[in-house]
């Protein structure tokens, strides 16, 4: 017979992969809205409770802080108990931990739930992106989480919006802009009935899971579509015992780990650089701060469109060049950015930026999980995404100081320096990943 991983690669998509991308798009959506529901609360939390901006830090330090342990503890956690598993418990923790944010009674309550807020959203995320890795055929797995980030990036100004008009109801109004980011506990509904891994599952030596869950999706396929393509000739991975951390830093996978480490380093500071401090930088830099978050309004609404774009280029160009490439036209589009002060150019390049930025983001999520084995892929991904994540505890002092001591038009120079490290790293050493298999690309 031929191998399970074959079976799963020659496969059209059918109502059951729909269904895990309705359960994917919808955590995704209020994931992305719970990221950015401290930025759109914090100034009536800071009116409410007399704190000075100054103190706000401790909690956004405590929310990256939280993303790193959620997402080295949620790829552990998806290796062993399983993706779907993994992928319920991680969103019940994001969704519950948003409800007590609401809950909170003092700055130190707030930065605990958006610590614990934070281990949940990094860990489904993780999650989410090994599960459509695993699950997804290998020429359509880039498109489809492509589809899922554009579904949850509309989730960015749906919340901008849903602020706007729930913050200004009563001095307490804050509080239900967590409570819209705790909705995504629906998208349990649909997660209670996506199919578990049947790679996890033969990793794990339980073949007659595996059996049965690439049977479903077969039978699915062919009532659906009628007959299926003979598979692939390719093996499937052996199942493994349990693995640490340390085999990530194995002879066999050490080069990809750091490779991963450096580039969501450099990503992340670049990302985040840019992201968090334009509209402060536009206002410092002369314009009003309603001109400034003008602009910044209409530069937000390009995030979906990068997913967008991503998703009908992952299987086009290979990852790799694709991420090289967008990286070095995020760096010219930031430098430009930076050198102009007419309007138009300002939202010209500032949309290119943001587009590229998601562009890269997208691909990368479908990259990393790509260069590990079933038996460690979470926990790769995990500690790689994480390490990004922890890196930008110091992202915003960098910003801060090379403002402070060189000026406006250093810290693009900075930004820009980050994405050409990007795109160096990858495109000197990144493999090519797309429309292989996982198991080719994964033998020691």
């Amino acid at each position: 017979m031929a191998s399970i991983s074959a079976r799963l690669d020659r496969l059209p998509i059918t109502s059951l992969h729909r269904r895990a991308v309705a359960a994917l798009a919808f955590a995704y959506f209020f994931e992305l809205s719970d990221l950015n529901t401290f930025s759109f609360a914090a100034p009536a939390v800071i009116h409410q409770w007399h704190i000075p901006v100054s103190a706000v830090a401790l909690t956004i330090s405590a929310s990256f802080a939280g993303m790193f342990v959620g997402a080295a503890c949620g790829g552990w956690l998806a290796d062993r108990s399983g993706r779907k598993r993994g992928f319920i418990i991680a969103t019940l923790i994001y969704t519950l931990a948003s409800l007590a944010n609401a809950a909170s009674w003092d700055l130190f309550t707030l930065a605990l739930f958006r610590l614990i807020t934070g281990i949940g959203l990094s860990a489904m995320t993780v999650i989410a992106n090994t599960y459509v890795g695993e699950v997804f055929p290998a020429r359509l797995r880039g498109k489809y989480l492509g589809i899922v980030m554009t579904v949850g990036l509309i989730g960015i100004p749906a919340t901008a919006w849903v602020s706007r008009f729930v913050v200004p109801l009563a001095p307490w109004g804050w509080r239900l802009v967590f409570v819209w980011g705790a909705f995504g506990i629906f998208a349990l509904i649909f997660a209670a009935r996506m199919i578990e891994s049947p790679r996890w599952f033969h990793l794990r030596g339980n073949a007659a899971r595996a059996e049965e869950g690439t049977a479903t999706l077969e039978r699915a396929a062919r009532a659906e579509s009628g007959p299926l393509k003979e598979p692939d000739p390719h093996a499937d991975e052996k199942p493994e015992p349990e693995v640490s951390y340390r085999e990530l830093f194995a002879p066999a996978w050490r080069g990809r780990t750091v490779m991963l480490l450096f580039v969501w380093i450099f990503q992340t500071l670049g990302f985040y650089g840019f992201v968090s401090w334009v509209p402060t930088l536009l206002a410092q830099h002369g314009f009003t701060v309603v001109r400034s978050l003008t602009f910044s309004s209409v530069i937000a609404l390009c995030n979906p469109l990068g997913a967008l774009v991503a998703a009908n280029l992952l299987e086009r160009i290979d990852r790799k060049w694709l991420l090289t490439v967008v990286a070095l036209l995020i760096a010219i589009s930031g430098l430009a950015y930076g050198m102009t002060f007419e309007p138009v150019l300002i939202m010209l390049f500032g949309a290119l930026v943001v587009v590229g930025i998601q562009v890269f983001a997208v691909g990368l999520y479908v990259y990393t999980p790509e260069l590990y084995p079933t038996r460690m892929r979470g926990s790769g991904h995990g500690l790689t995404y994480g390490v990004g994540r922890l890196a930008n505890v110091i992202g915003p002092f960098i910003v801060s100081a090379l403002y402070a001591g060189y000026g406006y038009q250093t810290v693009f120079v900075y930004i820009a320096a980050c994405w050409l490290a990007s795109a160096a790293i990858v495109g000197l050493y990144g493999p090519l990943t797309t429309g292989r298999s996982l198991e080719a690309l994964n033998r020691a």
